[in-house]
């Protein structure tokens, strides 16, 4: 009940096959790393687990607390637990961090329980600033408009902030590491490492070992040509980076 296991997973994008059959399982507690070239499927995996309609699942499952989650709507696998940090997360004008924040836990809460009035103000203010100290963010940002002129920096501690507050159970981080200098990319790898531990389970899709060298994964999977052709310890990251992907080319052949 507490695992995200995804059985055989084929999924097409404009007609064309990019995911070929990706098998993982991903507990509560743990860390996952998802590496793997340009044009792999990586980012395709992390939106069809939310739900994007652009991504039209052909062959496989998705379970988790006991259903498979592909019959779900985006929002129902949000409500179920299920969080994804976006690479190019989207500004919304007019909106302000905290307003935003305070909507979407309101909307979990009515979910469960749809007499619910919602998270009392004093309540919400004392959680948000409580994570933005945790992850060292000055409570002017609560009243910004969502990443609405926010550096690439910004934008990813954003997401992280979403993360804190909603406490997803499973959180898939599509390339958060992209466009962060080396001081942003630290103080993002500190907030997810605040939050981690048995009651979230994480999935990191990265092209690259820096961000794993601030954020220990328990597991690596390289992935290439639409499916999961290597998995291991941490250690698979750094021969990763050593070797590159050219090792892997004649397993794939020897195994597809």
């Amino acid at each position: 009940m507490s695992e995200l296991r995804i059985v055989n997973l084929h999924v097409n994008v404009n007609g064309r096959e990019i995911l070929k059959g990706v098998n993982l399982t991903i507990h509560k507690g743990e860390i996952h790393a998802l590496m793997g070239p340009n044009g792999t499927g990586k980012s395709t995996l992390a939106y069809t687990l939310m739900g994007h309609p652009s991504y039209e699942v052909t062959e496989g499952e998705v379970w988790y607390k006991g259903q498979n989650i592909l019959e779900l709507e985006a929002d129902q696998r949000a409500h179920l637990g299920l969080f994804l940090a976006f690479q190019y997360p989207v500004a919304i004008p007019g909106v302000s961090v905290a307003n935003f924040l305070r909507a979407a836990i309101n909307a979990r809460r009515r979910i469960a329980n749809p007499e619910d009035k919602g998270i009392p103000i004093p309540e919400f203010r004392k959680e948000l600033k409580k994570v933005m100290d945790l992850l060292k963010v000055d409570h002017s940002f609560a009243s910004r408009y969502l990443n609405d002129g926010f550096s690439g920096g910004e934008k990813k501690r954003a997401e992280i902030i979403q993360m804190a507050m909603l406490k997803p159970e499973i959180a898939i981080m599509d390339e958060t590491d992209s466009g962060l200098d080396i001081d942003a990319l630290r103080i993002v790898s500190e907030g997810v490492n605040a939050l981690r531990g048995p009651n979230l389970g994480v999935l990191i899709i990265t092209h690259y070992q820096r961000i794993l060298n601030y954020i220990k994964p328990d597991y690596v999977h390289i992935m290439m040509d639409g499916r999961i052709v290597e998995s291991g310890g941490p250690d698979l990251a750094l021969h990763l980076e050593e070797h590159g992907y050219d090792w892997l080319k004649n397993k794939i052949e020897m195994t597809f």
